[in-house]
């Protein structure tokens, strides 16, 4: 009796340590062994180890970071290991993250973005944002020009919008404190047609203004329409040879685009030459315009420092927009005029849709010294370094920025972004669900980022 209830007793106590076993094995685990731990600068992400949204955090990895989307690194040794300020125009948002894409400050602007969005030193936002009720309403349409504090507060808001007119896509802090920006103006039917426009509908020709936000002053201003040619109708004043004339605007170039003939996208300044950099998207060129001239002399054809008014001083991308038969024609809508600087001053970078070839390319030239802009010569400036990659395309929007290590950080704008080295080699991608007009890097030790207190 006493043997079977001793081999009764270790039955139950060998059961019991296989059922304990067995639990063990299905244990949580527990936080000195994270699993699925989000990566961090430290760590970058390798093809060993992937990280992407489709791994979603789980109540038993609790995290309070949020992520913009998916990043590849493909050289973790080759990246830039900065912040990036990301403008999505397709969500109406904008945000600082790091390159694992993780969400370090995120702004509230309730009257979303019209297009550009840039991150100053004292870590406000200086950008263009909608008109509550627009009557413009073509693709980038702003309305607003704003300086917002780093809670979201506006701290200071000029709106610019009526029937006749409405800022757009861009905007720039000069020096002086005050903003340029880009402008819509409507020209009516018969405004068109004594202009010698083919079309029979109002058109909506570009304007720049400089405001002065102290005094909410206008202190400066040009418009495309004090510079215009046309061989289309010989009876009015404007009338001549295109070729002839490089530094006018053939108002006619455009003749399908339904009243926004020209559509400029981009504007960039040139502090020490005191000039504008205009992208102009349906005539495939950048065009410069003399800043150092009055308000009347940029309404004329003499005058400023380069003696020739408002008239264009240089112009590239495109020599068929004026009839040139020389000189190779690059662009194929364009965005994102940006003067470099250092070693690189006396460059731009540019970048080319390539619509019609569903290709697009990223262009750095060398500006040449002096402007020259002659008629029947090649006035294109000479390609010091290009990008381009099958993968690479996107119809609109984009851009690109040099990074502090000699990268190049592209805006692709219906998929996100890349970084390439000076040799061209991919070395990370960032992809998410947007529309991404721009983005600009931030070192992290730039005093906007200590502004943000980051």
């Amino acid at each position: 009796m006493k043997h079977t209830f001793l081999k009764l007793f270790y039955i139950l106590i060998i059961g019991l340590l296989v059922f304990s076993c067995n639990n063990d094995d299905n244990t949580t685990t527990v936080d000195d062994e994270p699993t699925g731990q989000n990566p961090t600068d430290d760590e970058p992400t390798t093809d060993d180890e992937p990280t992407t949204d489709d791994e979603p955090t789980t109540d038993d990895e609790p995290t309070n970071e949020e992520k913009a989307g998916t990043v590849e690194f493909f050289n973790a040794d080759l990246t830039d290991d900065n912040y990036i300020l990301i403008n999505d125009a397709g969500n109406d948002r904008v945000y600082l993250m790091d390159k694992e894409s993780i969400i370090l400050h995120e702004w509230d602007l309730p009257s979303g973005i019209g297009n550009d969005v840039e991150l100053l030193s004292s870590g406000k936002l200086v950008g263009i944002m909608k008109a509550d009720d627009p009557k413009i309403e073509y693709g980038g349409q702003g309305g607003k020009l704003q300086f917002v504090n780093t809670d979201s507060s506006v701290e200071w808001n000029f709106d610019y919008s009526s029937e006749e007119y409405i800022t757009h896509h861009d905007v720039e802090l000069l020096p002086n404190g005050n903003l340029i920006t880009i402008v819509w103006e409507k020209r009516t039917m018969e405004e068109a047609e004594s202009a010698g426009s083919s079309l029979d509908i109002p058109v909506f020709p570009e304007a720049v203004i400089e405001v002065d936000p102290t005094t909410d002053e206008i202190v400066w201003e040009w418009h495309s329409w004090d510079h215009l040619i046309q061989d289309h109708d010989d009876t009015k004043d404007n009338f001549g040879v295109v070729a002839d004339n490089p530094q006018l605007i053939n108002l006619n170039y455009v003749t399908d685009k339904e009243g926004d003939i020209m559509h400029a996208n981009g504007i960039e300044y040139d502090e020490i030459n005191d000039l504008i950099y205009l992208s102009v998207n349906f005539y495939h060129e950048v065009w410069v315009i003399d800043h150092s001239t009055t308000t009347e002399e940029a309404a004329a054809h003499t005058g400023g420092a380069k003696g020739v008014g408002g008239d264009l001083v240089y112009r590239f991308g495109n020599p068929k927009a004026y009839d040139n038969a020389m000189g190779e024609r690059l662009f194929r809508n364009n965005h994102h005029p940006r003067l470099l600087s250092g070693d690189d001053l006396g460059k731009i970078s540019i970048f080319t849709n390539g619509a019609d070839l569903e290709q697009s390319t990223v262009y750095e030239f060398q500006i040449p010294d002096p402007l020259s802009l002659q008629p029947n010569v090649d006035n294109e400036p000479q390609v010091t370094w290009s990008f381009t990659d099958p993968e690479l395309y996107s119809p609109k929007v984009s851009g690109m920025v040099r990074l502090p290590n000699g990268n190049r950080l592209i805006t692709e704008g219906d998929f996100g972004l890349w970084e390439v080295t000076e040799s061209g080699e991919v070395v990370w991608k960032f992809s998410s669900q947007g529309f991404f007009w721009r983005a600009y890097s931030y070192a992290k030790d730039d005093p906007a980022i200590m502004a943000l207190g980051l």
